[in-house]
């Protein structure tokens, strides 16, 4: 089996890591100064594929320190966070030298197994005896507010196609690969600021043929969309049974919320008679309860039953299989309304805090009070710096606020 170009072409040491000069100078200063430091742990956040868990290898390699890594994903419970972790921060490291404990991906430590994980780690991170670094894609979930008021946390830009161009060129000529500029920066563009992902389709499409042409890009992008929802909602769709309904999403990469923005923009399109449309809607409508009782009351053992609801229920609502083929599509205004949420987390959650604190809605704050805050942040005035302390700002919630609109 070939090795993984992402592998090959890692960071071995921070000046290989593109477009992250800032991020990596405040945690290189972290690590550096950490016996004096108040905060014990940094949280580090960005989008899939901008260089998080790379950058933390680099810095490792470059500090000369031992790392030690483990997936949040493999230990969601207290239990095995308290057992395995507290052993970690505590124990000397094995060649006797200072040691770096990575905790990866801690948005999986609130999956279906989760039982007060988040909490442990919390709770672990104040008495290690040595530096904690824990990534993630969006650490703006109330469920890591805590975490975020004991850790220094820092953001990981996306990347723009440009850079990434820079690493795909550079890896098609170490690689033999005799590439068309164009495709190169179709395959740039479209990774959207991934650039492992960009990787990983660079050597998908050009390792045997050491060509990259830009109707081989655009055959993978096809590709893609067929393999992935469409191919899905065929098999809810176009079936009365409820065994192979139920398998429709397991190898796709969308997630829940996605699951659900497909299936209410093409229940309407597939099903014509209005009974089998109400009957879909309901399936769908009872899907949606459970998962915000998930999100309220983390009851994770509700998720068989939105899978159940959403292939199952739906393709059991109509009465028999409708012929016509239908092209399926992604709703893009419900969709740019759930990437504008993600977007605004930030703001939605120190509107909260505003709310708890001058006894006023979330909406309200947002309205009447974040504007005029935004402008005293910007100034660097002595109010803004004690209202940070009264209302525990974070210091990505701060830099938001001193951000020019």
């Amino acid at each position: 089996m070939s090795l993984s170009w992402t592998n090959k072409y890692a960071p071995k040491k921070t000046s290989d890591v593109i477009g992250q000069n800032a991020a990596l100078s405040k945690i290189s200063g972290f690590l550096k100064n950490f016996d004096s430091e108040i905060k014990k742990s940094v949280l580090i956040y960005g989008e899939p594929g901008c260089g998080k868990t790379s950058s933390v290898y680099a810095l490792a390699s470059d500090l000369g320190v031992e790392l030690i890594e483990l997936n949040a994903s493999d230990v969601r419970n207290k239990e095995s966070i308290e057992s395995m972790l507290s052993a970690v921060m505590n124990q000397r490291s094995l060649f006797f030298s200072s040691k770096l404990i990575l905790v990866d991906e801690v948005d999986g430590a609130s999956s279906t197994k989760d039982r007060g994980g988040i909490g442990a780690l919390s709770k672990l991170i104040t008495t290690s005896k040595y530096p904690v670094v824990m990534t993630a894609n969006n650490p703006f979930d109330k469920k890591f507010s805590d975490l975020r008021k004991k850790s220094l946390v820092i953001e990981f830009v996306s990347l723009d196609y440009e850079r990434i161009l820079e690493v795909l060129e550079k890896i098609c000529n170490n690689e033999g690969v005799a590439y068309q500029k164009d495709a190169l920066v179709a395959l740039a563009r479209r990774s959207g600021g991934d650039l492992r992902g960009g990787i990983n389709d660079l050597q998908t499409l050009s390792e045997h043929s050491k060509k990259l042409r830009l109707e081989d890009v655009d055959e993978l992008d096809s590709r893609r969309r067929t393999e992935s929802m469409p191919n899905a909602l065929v098999k809810v769709f176009k079936t009365l049974k409820p065994e192979i309904a139920r398998t429709a999403f397991d190898d796709v990469e969308e997630n829940i919320d996605e699951r659900f923005l497909w299936l209410d923009w093409n229940i309407p399109k597939e099903y014509e008679k209005p009974i089998d449309i109400a009957r879909a809607y309901d399936a769908l409508s009872l899907a949606d309860v459970y998962r915000g009782r998930i999100r309220r009351w983390q009851h994770w053992r509700f998720l068989v039953y939105i899978n159940d609801l959403i292939t199952a229920g739906i393709a059991l609502s109509k009465d028999e299989k409708y012929k016509k083929f239908e092209k399926y599509t992604p709703t893009m205004r419900i969709l740019r309304l759930w990437q504008f949420n993600m977007r605004f987390a930030k703001r939605k959650e120190i509107a909260r805090k505003i709310g708890l604190a001058t006894h006023t809605s979330q909406k309200y704050a947002i309205k009447n009070v974040l504007p005029y805050w935004k402008k005293m942040f910007e100034a660097n005035t002595p109010t803004s710096r004690l209202i940070a302390e009264e209302l525990e700002f974070d210091d990505g919630e701060v830099e938001w606020l001193k951000k020019k609109v």
